[in-house]
């Protein structure tokens, strides 16, 4: 058990406003997260879930902030994050954001046919800059294509001790589905496979796997 110790955990999308009526988001539906933060609880630990906009109802005896956009939640995270012993980032995080954002609604024939965007910050990368020795940081890699490549290199830029790789690009796990496979990988070079299951079941194998 890890009674006393505490688990970070970021869950769902962000969403970036255009105006008050539109935003860029993506389909994350926080179950992941959300499963991983009961699984944390289950264990013993003292859970803070920093989530996006989810339709999941609380749980009880989890500390819940909710947030918006990239920068609310880079904000919660980076205030939880020194006492956090185990920190996982499975939220989808909006890379980007528009440039401007409208205070009134822009009409049809208003709205302009590009919208300029510029880059969020990495709030992943910013976590493993400040990482102390006792932490353990692991993200989540979203992938369609060359999934394990680029799972790799963010493991290693982004300073992660394991990170979880999952094909969204199949329909049937990932995002918004209650079933996902995951491939864990370690930063000392351990890989583990779990398969198609639900996302409860996966949660109980990676905290086996990264509390060894």
């Amino acid at each position: 058990m890890a009674k006393n110790l505490n688990c970070l955990i970021s869950a769902g999308p962000t969403r970036e406003w255009i105006d008050p009526v539109r935003f860029i988001s993506n389909p994350s539906s926080g179950k992941m997260g959300y499963a991983l933060a009961k699984e944390a609880k289950k264990r013993g630990f003292v859970v803070n879930l920093v989530t996006g906009p989810v339709s999941i109802k609380a749980v009880d005896g989890i500390t819940v902030k909710q947030v918006e956009t990239a920068e609310e939640m880079r904000i919660a995270m980076i205030e939880n994050y020194d006492t956090a012993d185990l920190v996982l980032m499975c939220a989808a995080v909006s890379d980007h954001r528009p440039k401007f954002k409208w205070h009134q609604k822009k009409k049809k024939i208003e709205f302009p046919k590009n919208i300029e965007m510029i880059p969020n910050e990495d709030i992943l990368e910013q976590l493993g800059r400040k990482k102390k020795k006792f932490q353990t940081l692991v993200g989540f890699a979203a992938e369609t294509e060359n999934g394990a490549q680029n799972a790799l290199m963010k493991l290693k830029k982004k300073n992660l001790d394991w990170i979880a790789l999952n094909d969204v690009s199949n329909s049937s796990i990932g995002f918004n589905s209650d079933f996902n496979e995951i491939t864990l990988f370690s930063s000392g070079g351990k890989i583990a496979k779990l398969a198609f299951s639900s996302k409860e079941e996966l949660a109980t194998q990676m905290f086996e796997l990264i509390l060894k």
